[in-house]
């Protein structure tokens, strides 16, 4: 099945960051707050929960 992500993949290739800063000025447009490292990189909101039930709300 080509061009079929999971739900989650797409949240990820949205969310993902190179600083801190930048998950955290992110977090704040979404409506969540503080920031979380995955795999080396930093993503908006406190934990990946979170960052999806406020991807969904958009």
């Amino acid at each position: 099945m080509i061009g079929i992500l999971p739900q989650a993949s797409i949240a990820h290739s949205k969310g993902i960051y190179k600083t801190e800063a930048a998950a955290l000025e992110q977090a704040k447009k979404l409506g969540c707050e503080g920031a979380h490292q995955n795999n080396g990189a930093w993503m908006p909101c406190r934990d990946e929960a979170e960052l999806h039930r406020a991807q969904r709300k958009q």
